[in-house]
């Protein structure tokens, strides 16, 4: 999982309240384990106008020119702006891998459905919660300014917008250290590897039936 580290990017505005994970990410992209390769599937029913399934060419799909990530003005954003209970539905980690592969690095949003977000942290997605006042401001001014980008420091855990104010959001002190050090699950364990194999040493010479292959003599 990557470093987050500060970044100013540009903001694309989905103006909808609880939008699900299968909207997010429909149900038939789900096989692969990869965490790679669903961005162009992301927000897939609302982003083209003919179905679509896993291994098509979706280049060659119709595009639907009223959905706002097909606009000009927001390619290549990276902060989703969100309404409440962004995330809801069924549990499915495709769903911020999806997002991230796709370009986005942080959502803000008034609210979020309890595992989107937590999935969205193990990932290495920011869901930033503000305030429905501030978030319907930065609705405001993104329609209102092509281009409109805000910064994103997790370091001193505020949101800048192109004025100068700057908004401070939560974020629990664990979540915040794995984001900056770009640590996953894995990472984590990972960080106590000399201590596992200790550990492991010791019990094999404790239980060494343990660590018999089945089927070896004993």
């Amino acid at each position: 999982m990557e470093r987050f580290m500060k970044f100013t990017g540009l903001v694309a505005p989905l103006d909808r309240a609880n939008v699900d994970t299968d909207s997010i990410i429909p149900k038939q992209y789900l096989k692969s384990i990869k965490r790679t390769g669903f961005g162009p599937n992301l927000f897939d029913t609302w982003r083209y106008l003919d179905p679509g399934e896993p291994g098509m060419d979706h280049s060659q799909r119709r595009i639907n020119p009223e959905f706002v990530l097909n606009q000009p003005r927001y390619q290549g954003a990276q902060i989703l702006l969100a309404r409440d209970n962004f995330g809801c539905g069924s549990s499915r980690e495709h769903a911020p891998w999806a997002l991230m592969d796709y370009g986005f690095r942080a959502i803000i949003a008034p609210s979020y459905a309890d595992i989107f977000f937590n999935n969205s942290f193990k990932n290495g997605l920011l869901p930033i919660v503000l305030a429905r006042n501030i978030v319907d401001q930065f609705f405001k001014e993104t329609e209102a300014t092509p281009g409109y980008k805000l910064t994103m420091d997790l370091a001193t855990q505020t949101v800048t917008a192109l004025s100068g104010a700057a908004f401070t959001f939560e974020i629990e002190a664990f979540r915040k250290h794995c984001l900056l050090n770009g640590l996953d699950d894995i990472g984590l364990t990972l960080q106590h590897v000399a201590d596992i194999k200790v550990y492991e040493a010791r019990r094999r010479k404790e239980a060494p039936w343990l660590f018999t292959k089945v089927g070896a003599p004993l």
